[in-house]
């Protein structure tokens, strides 16, 4: 008895991940994509594992920071923040890769890995520069709010709520970049 490949011939579809989701994400994509739907489709699910990467990213710092590193040091913080990164990156990886561009194998996976490996650096070092720009400015207006709200907050606590705002939003802005670059460079070879 032989067993099936799990490699597609020239003739098959590459095998994708399927994920309880899927059906809700076709439904959208078509309801709201007209000829584009599947380009919707595939930002449906790359924002989707954007918002696992957010979780494990904001998880893992969140994480560090409060049993690791201390949020106030700023090299601290930005090495839990660049390992939190990490992990999302790889997570972002396997996900893109295997469920929202199944279709994109006609590149061999090092490759890929090295071009997405590149976006997510690029992205990486625009969202450190963005972390220690404005983090400071976050730990402040937490320290004002709880003035404000005459809540009793310490450093600690406002370094971290200060620093954990700065990933979010620093989080959202690399999901736009790494979709754009990744769609067009990394896989780039589907229609």
């Amino acid at each position: 008895m032989t067993q099936a490949s799990s490699i597609p011939t020239q003739n098959e579809e590459p095998r994708a991940i399927r994920t309880p989701i899927d059906g809700i994400i076709v439904a959208v994509a078509n309801r709201v994509g007209g000829s584009k739907a599947k380009e919707v489709e595939r930002f449906l699910k790359f924002a989707s594992v954007g918002t696992l990467g957010a979780m494990i990213d904001l998880g893992t710092s969140l994480i560090l920071l409060k049993l690791i590193f201390d949020p106030r040091d700023t090299l601290q913080y930005l090495t839990a923040a660049t390992i939190s990164f990490v992990a999302a990156v790889m997570s972002n990886f396997f996900w893109n890769r295997y469920w929202t561009y199944p279709d994109s194998r006609s590149r061999s996976i090092q490759r890929q890995l090295i071009q997405f490996a590149i976006v997510s650096v690029s992205g990486w070092a625009g969202r450190t520069i963005w972390l220690r720009t404005t983090k400071s400015l976050f730990e402040k207006a937490v320290t004002r709010m709880a003035a404000y709200s005459s809540l009793q907050i310490d450093e600690v606590t406002t370094a971290l709520i200060g620093g954990m705002i700065a990933i979010l939003i620093g989080i959202f802005v690399v999901m736009i970049w790494n979709f754009f670059v990744n769609r067009y460079w990394t896989y780039n070879d589907i229609d």
